[in-house]
C-alpha cells in the first residue's frame, strides 16, 4: 500500500458548506478542491451517505476524497437529512424525500462557480444503493456513477431478504441504524446540536418491524430497485463487488442489463473499498476512479469504454480461514458478459436416504432419489456474516461441520482443475409437511483432509417458489417443482478435490428460522454449474495507494471477541460477538469518538421458535467538558404466529439521562 502525499493539483478544503434544499432544510457537505477551481472550475464527485462525515467515515475519506480532489475535482462528501451535521430528519432507508435530495445536490453542485457543470456520483454501499438511484432518476448534470457493494435490487439481494427468506441481518441492521442515527451534529459546527438532537431523538424509527412485515416484493421494495427499468441507466457506471460480501450479484447484473457502458470488477474483498479491503489483494481503486471521472466526467479519451465488460479475481482451493488475509488466485477479463467462455453443465442428485444422508452429483440422470432434509436448528453458526468488514473471523469458515447435519450431494474426486464463473442454477423437486419453510444450498469446494469451503450459497422460501410479487404458503405433501439461483462466483477447484452441494432447512443466524422444524422431502433434482472453459492472468491492476491517514490519538484500545456458546444443561447453541472499537481523539478538530456492541444469537436445536437474538451498541461523543452517549437495546423473538421486536433507545448528556424511549411491535408471520 502506496500513502501519496503529493498530486498534480494543491487542494483546499471547507469542512462545512451549507446546501439548501427547496423546503429549507440545509445539508452539510466537507468539499475538497483544488486551489484555483474558482479560476478554472473542475468536475464534482458527490458521495451522499447517513454515515456521519465528522467522525463515522472520516479514516477512509481522508484517504479517498483528497486523493481524487488532487488530480482536479471538486469531491463533495455530503451528511443525508437527519445525519451528522445536515438539517432535518430520516424516516427510513431510500425514501423519495433522499433520492429527491440528491438531485438537487447535484443540480447545485453543477451550478457552483467552480464547477464545471458535470457531476458524477460514487459510494460503497447505502453510497453504492444511492448512486445508481440517482442514475435511475436521470438529473441532467450527473454523467457517471462508481458504485461498491451494492444491489440493483432491494427485496433479492440486500440486508432484509434472501430468495424470500427473511435474513437475521434485517433485525441486526435495524439495531445498527437505531444506534448510528442517534448521534448529534458537532457543537462547533451547530451551535442549535441539542435541539437538533432532541429533534431526531424524539422522531428516531425502529425499521426492523417495518421491514419484516413486508413479505412479498411490493412496492416498498420496488422502489429503489434499479432492475425495475434498466433503460433509464443512461449514464455510465463502474461497479465493484467482492466475493466475501453479499453483494456479490450487482456485479453481473448491472454488466448484462445495463445500457450505457458499464464495467464490473470483482475481487476477493469483504464489504469495504478495494483499496483497502481484506482478504487482499487490494487494488488501485482510487487510479481506476480517476480514470472513470477523466473519461465520463472531463472527456480525456484514455480508453475507458473498451476495458473488458467483467473482470474478476478467480479464487483457487484453499484451506477454509474466516480470518483470511489473502486469497490465492488470478485476475480473468471478459471482453463480453454474459461470457462466451462459460457453458452449462448440468449435474443430477442421485442416492437415496434418510436426514443427514450422502448422495451423489453426477452426469447422468437418476432415478428413485428420496431424502429428508429435517436439518437442526443451529446449522449455519459458521456462515459468516452478511457482510462481512474485516479481518475478526466474519468470513465463512470451516462447513464441514453444518456439512455433517446437512444432506449432501458429492461429485467425483477431480481429477483436473474445475474453473467456475457465473451463478448455478438448483432445480428441485420437493414437497413439505409444513405450509411454511425454506430450502438453502451450499456449493462447498471439499478438500483431501474433509474441510469444506463454501464457494456460494442461495436460498428460496417455498411459498416464493412461483411468485416473489404474490407468495402463498405450501400444501403439505404435495410436491412441487422449484428452481433458485446461487450467488454468483468465480472459483477453480483444485485436482483432488470434491464439488459437494449441501441442502438444508435451517440456516442460523443468517436466516431466522421457520414458525415449525418441518421435514422437506426431495425426490428429484439438479444442479447447472457455470463451467468456464479456463483462463490464465489476463489483468493486471494497478497497486492500491491512497492520501495519507486521518491524524489522531487512540484514547483507548478496543477489543473483539466472537464465539459460539453451547450450554449444557439448557441445550442451546450462541454465535456470540462482541466488538469494542476503543475511543480515539481526532487531532484536527479535537472531537473523541468512540462505539462499543454485543450480539448474541441463540437457538435450540429442536426447536425454531426457541430463536433469540439481542443486539446493544453504545455510542460516545466527547470534546472538552462537553460528553453525550447514546445506548440501543432490541431483542428479537418468535413464536408460531409472530415475530416479536422490541427495543429501547436511551441517551445522555454528561450524566443527565435526556431521552428514554421503547418499543414493542408484533410483526404476523403470513409467510415467513
Amino acid at each position: 500500500m502506496t500513502i501519496r502525499t503529493e498530486f498534480p493539483c494543491r487542494i483546499t478544503e471547507q469542512e462545512d458548506m451549507a446546501i439548501p434544499m427547496p423546503d429549507g432544510c440545509r445539508l452539510s457537505a466537507r468539499v475538497w478542491m483544488p486551489e484555483d477551481a474558482a479560476a478554472r472550475p473542475v468536475p464534482a464527485v458527490l458521495e451522499y451517505i447517513p454515515y456521519r462525515k465528522r467522525d463515522g467515515t472520516l479514516p477512509r475519506d481522508e484517504m479517498m476524497h483528497p486523493y481524487v480532489a488532487g488530480h482536479g475535482y471538486a469531491c463533495v462528501r455530503v451528511d443525508m437529512r437527519g445525519n451528522g451535521d445536515s438539517e432535518g430528519l430520516m424516516s427510513d432507508e431510500y425514501t423519495q424525500q433522499e433520492m429527491d435530495d440528491a438531485v438537487t445536490v447535484i443540480d447545485w453542485l453543477s451550478r457552483q462557480p467552480w464547477c464545471s457543470g458535470t457531476v458524477g456520483m460514487m459510494g460503497k454501499s447505502w453510497g453504492g444503493f444511492n448512486c445508481l438511484q440517482a442514475a435511475f432518476n436521470q438529473p441532467a448534470a450527473l454523467k457517471a456513477v462508481i458504485s461498491v457493494c451494492s444491489t440493483t435490487d432491494r427485496f433479492a439481494d440486500d440486508i432484509h431478504w434472501k430468495g424470500g427468506c427473511l435474513l437475521g441481518e434485517n433485525f441486526g441492521w435495524g439495531a445498527v441504524m437505531l444506534s448510528y442515527s442517534s448521534r448529534p451534529p458537532d457543537p462547533l459546527l451547530r451551535p442549535d446540536w441539542r435541539e437538533m438532537w432532541l429533534e431526531r431523538l424524539e422522531n428516531e424509527p425502529w425499521l426492523a418491524p417495518r421491514w419484516a412485515a413486508l413479505q412479498e416484493r411490493g412496492a416498498f421494495w420496488k422502489h429503489g430497485s434499479v432492475c425495475e427499468d434498466y433503460s433509464r441507466m443512461t449514464v455510465p457506471v463502474l461497479v465493484w463487488g467482492g466475493w466475501a460480501d453479499n453483494y456479490m450479484n450487482t456485479v453481473a447484473h448491472l454488466v448484462e442489463n445495463v445500457p450505457a457502458p458499464c464495467k464490473g470488477i470483482v475481487g476477493p474483498w469483504v464489504h469495504q473499498y478495494p483499496h483497502t479491503a481484506v482478504p487482499g489483494p487490494q487494488v488501485g481503486f482510487l487510479q481506476e476512479a480517476v480514470r472513470w471521472w477523466d473519461r465520463w466526467l472531463k472527456g480525456i479519451p484514455n480508453g475507458a469504454e473498451d476495458d473488458p465488460a467483467y473482470r474478476a479475481w478467480m479464487l483457487h482451493s484453499a484451506p477454509p480461514d474466516a480470518s483470511a488475509r489473502h486469497r490465492a488466485g488470478h485476475w480473468l477479463a471478459e471482453a463480453e458478459w454474459p461470457s462466451p467462455r462459460v457453458a452449462a453443465s448440468v449435474l443430477h442428485l442421485g442416492g437415496q436416504g434418510g436426514e443427514a444422508a450422502r448422495g451423489s452429483l453426477g452426469q447422468g440422470e437418476t432415478a428413485g432419489l428420496e431424502v429428508r432434509v429435517a436439518t437442526p436448528q443451529h446449522l449455519g453458526l459458521k456462515a459468516g456474516e452478511f457482510f462481512p468488514m474485516g479481518l475478526n473471523a466474519e468470513m465463512p469458515g470451516d462447513q464441514r461441520e453444518d456439512d455433517a447435519l446437512s444432506v449432501c450431494f458429492d461429485g467425483a474426486v477431480l481429477e483436473s482443475p474445475l474453473d467456475l464463473l457465473g451463478a448455478a442454477e438448483l432445480r428441485l423437486t420437493v414437497a413439505s409437511d409444513k405450509p411454511l419453510g425454506f430450502v438453502v444450498a451450499r456449493l462447498c469446494d471439499v478438500g483431501p483432509d474433509g474441510a469444506s469451503v463454501r464457494i456460494a450459497h442461495g436460498m428460496l422460501n417455498l411459498c416464493h417458489r412461483e411468485s416473489r410479487e404474490t407468495p402463498a404458503p405450501m400444501v403439505p405433501g404435495q410436491s412441487v417443482e422449484v428452481a433458485f439461483t446461487l450467488d454468483q462466483m468465480a472459483y477453480r477447484l483444485a485436482a483432488g478435490h470434491q464439488l459437494r452441494l449441501a441442502l438444508s432447512n435451517s440456516y442460523w443466524p443468517f436466516v431466522w428460522p421457520s414458525p415449525e422444524a418441518g421435514v422437506l422431502t426431495v425426490t428429484g433434482g439438479s444442479l447447472t454449474l457455470p463451467v468456464h472453459q479456463g483462463s490464465a492472468a489476463e489483468w493486471v491492476p494497478p497497486p492500491a495507494e491512497h492520501a495519507a491517514p486521518w491524524k489522531h490519538r487512540v484514547l483507548r484500545q478496543g477489543r473483539t471477541r466472537r464465539c459460539i456458546e453451547e450450554d449444557l444443561i439448557a441445550g442451546t447453541y450462541a454465535l456470540v460477538v462482541e466488538d469494542d472499537l476503543g475511543d480515539a481523539e481526532n487531532l484536527t478538530h479535537g472531537l473523541c469518538t468512540g462505539e462499543t456492541m454485543s450480539e448474541r444469537w441463540e437457538i435450540r436445536p429442536d426447536d425454531p421458535q426457541s430463536a433469540k437474538a439481542v443486539h446493544v451498541w453504545e455510542q460516545r461523543l466527547s470534546r472538552g467538558d462537553w460528553r453525550v452517549r447514546t445506548l440501543a437495546e432490541a431483542e428479537m423473538t418468535g413464536d408460531a404466529a409472530e415475530l416479536r421486536m422490541v427495543a429501547r433507545l436511551r441517551a445522555w448528556e454528561g450524566d443527565a439521562l435526556v431521552f428514554d424511549r421503547s418499543w414493542d411491535d408484533r410483526v404476523a408471520r403470513r409467510f415467513v
